[in-house]
């Protein structure tokens, strides 16, 4: 049966790369038990706050040793467990604990935390647990990586990964093997892991285009004249209306509404007025509606020249107008009289 791996393994930094468990049985060539881990990454790794803990093969309940210091890019980290009478002592240890492991079937994992772990009953439980970094079963153990436990060690054999601890494919059956125990710490020779070079990249081509894309707006409007000029007039005399062409160019679907408003005369007022016909589709104001001119009004007070319901032609709609004075003009001082008739459309 396959089942998933504990958390951070296969792209873990840091994994268990040796576990023994008959040190000071009788004929084991060490004085305690120990498990090493091994950074397998190219980048130190701080393991302050970190825990190795241990469980027997079928239990959930696990023994913590706390670890500290830094793992260097390819070197190995010594962590002393209990022990006996028989056998040689090991290198200086990294970290000590009093876990006693058992010589044939176990659990140890490597987590990234100090909370005793509860998992472990079932294959691939320990793996929900995002902060186990590496686990690693033997023997009859009940959680494991991959399809199946290290085979059961002795007192004189040890689970032992693969390349000098390079190995790490998340299946504790083939990723760690039982041989004769070899402790090594962190003054062991570094062995980096060897790391495949990048593939050289496909040979490519780029051009670039330019895109454009003018966004009208929704309204605009243009008139036909800029200065409305009506020449030299008398009191009691009507000058001439003067044509003004408003186009309105519009693609607001619900149409629009063309008003127009002016500024008081100075340097004294003058009865400027307006008269207007609709292009197709349109619809002149009602003041406008009756035809001739009509006063027009000082803003903030506007005259609806008239509307529309729907978009305008492609060329706009053209509102032709006349401006001019009604009544006659009135007795006022001699000199130029200016004002601003100003032409607004609204969407609808």
């Amino acid at each position: 049966m396959l089942v998933s791996s504990a958390a951070g393994s296969g792209g873990g930094a840091v994994v268990v790369s040796q576990v023994f468990g008959g040190g000071g049985n009788a004929g084991a060539p060490y004085a305690a038990d120990f498990v090493e881990l091994f950074n397998r990454s190219s980048t130190p790794v701080d393991v302050d706050g970190w825990t190795l803990q241990y469980a027997p093969a079928s239990a959930t309940t696990w023994q913590t040793t706390p670890l500290a210091g830094t793992i260097q890019p390819g070197a190995n980290y010594l962590v002393q467990l209990a022990g006996g009478a028989a056998g040689a002592a090991l290198p200086a240890p990294d970290s000590t604990g009093a876990s006693n492991l058992s010589a044939t079937s176990g659990k140890v994992a490597l987590v990234r935390d100090g909370t005793a772990l509860t998992c472990g009953g079932t294959p691939g439980s320990c793996a929900a647990n995002a902060l186990v970094e590496d686990l690693v079963g033997y023997g009859t153990a009940s959680d494991y990586e991959g399809s199946g436990p290290v085979a059961a060690l002795t007192s004189t054999t040890a689970a032992i990964r693969g390349a000098d601890g390079c190995t790490d494919a998340d299946v504790n059956a083939t990723d760690l093997s039982a041989s004769p125990p070899v402790a090594r710490n962190s003054a062991s020779p570094l062995h980096p892991c060897a790391v495949a070079p990048a593939p050289e990249p496909a040979p490519t081509a780029s051009h670039s285009a330019t895109v454009e894309v003018d966004v009208e707006p929704v309204l605009s409007l243009a008139v036909e004249r800029s200065t409305l000029a009506f020449g030299s007039t008398t009191a009691g005399a009507t000058p001439a209306p003067v044509a003004e062409r408003v186009t309105v160019l519009s693609n607001h679907p619900a149409g629009y509404t063309l008003t127009a408003h002016r500024s008081v005369f100075t340097p004294a007022d003058l009865p400027l007025a307006i008269q207007a016909s609709a292009p197709a589709g349109g619809a002149l104001g009602t003041a406008l509606s009756a035809g001739g001119l009509v006063a027009l009004p000082i803003a903030p007070s506007a005259l609806t020249i008239g509307t529309a319901s729907s978009t305008s032609g492609r060329e706009g709609d053209v509102w032709p107008t006349s401006v001019g004075f009604v009544p006659p003009f009135p007795s006022v001082a001699p000199g130029r009289y200016t004002a601003t008739l100003t032409f607004t459309v609204i969407g609808r």
